[in-house]
């Protein structure tokens, strides 16, 4: 199995952090990473189904795969 690359595992590294406010998290999206909050989401949501993200990080993996199906049942 190949390991995540330098990009996805950035990505998981933010979502491991705390935010004080959405905004904080937005800025930290675009200048640690270059990109659109928008892009990102799609790549942090296309990781939460990769076997790969799962090895490298459950606990955050398993997280945000659990408030997703939250969101899911509330629509």
């Amino acid at each position: 199995m190949d390991s995540l690359d330098t990009r996805e595992q950035a990505i998981l590294a933010l979502e491991r952090q705390g935010w004080g406010s959405p905004g904080a998290k937005e800025r930290a999206i675009r200048e640690r990473l270059g990109l659109a909050p928008v892009r990102y989401y799609q790549l942090l949501n296309a990781l939460l189904d990769d076997a790969r993200a799962l090895a490298h990080d459950p606990v955050t993996v398993n997280r945000l795969r659990r408030v997703r199906e939250a969101r899911r049942a509330e629509r």
